[in-house]
């Protein structure tokens, strides 16, 4: 009686720690992607030209046209608290469109600057072709 008791605690015990392992495994890829999300960055300063503009409002609307809720934008001021920490903490301290993930960055500022205002479409197929490999 003892033994068929032992085998029944045994088994549940055993049944308890594969299930604790399967649910570990599950909760992994979940938060391998938050870490691994694309985020892209537009750092400009106060003072703004309409070429600064214009890159945030293209690449803004490229990254939404794009890749919807896959990738996310958001913009920063360096000339305020939030945006330069957010500048410290990626290594930026000048105007800047930069696309990350994880470890990994791409610097499209100079795309930006090319295209943003006089050829739209092509800024669009380059923020394309730069950020989809990230995906």
């Amino acid at each position: 009686m003892k033994t068929k008791i032992n085998l029944k605690l045994l088994s549940l015990v055993f049944a308890l720690l594969v299930s604790l392992g399967l649910s570990a495994q599950q909760s992994t890829p979940t938060q391998e992607n938050e870490t691994t999300k694309v985020d892209v960055y537009y750092f400009h300063l106060t003072t703004r030209c309409a070429t600064c503009r214009a890159i945030e409002s293209e690449a803004k609307q490229d990254v939404k046209e794009l890749f919807g809720n896959d990738v996310t934008f958001a913009a920063y001021n360096l000339d305020e608290p939030a945006g330069e920490a957010k500048g410290k903490e990626l290594g930026v301290n000048s105007q800047s469109l930069i696309a990350v993930k994880g470890d990994k960055k791409v610097n499209l500022t100079n795309e930006g600057f090319l295209y943003a205002r006089t050829n739209p479409e092509k800024f669009k197929q380059v923020i394309e072709e730069k950020i989809k490999p990230l995906l």
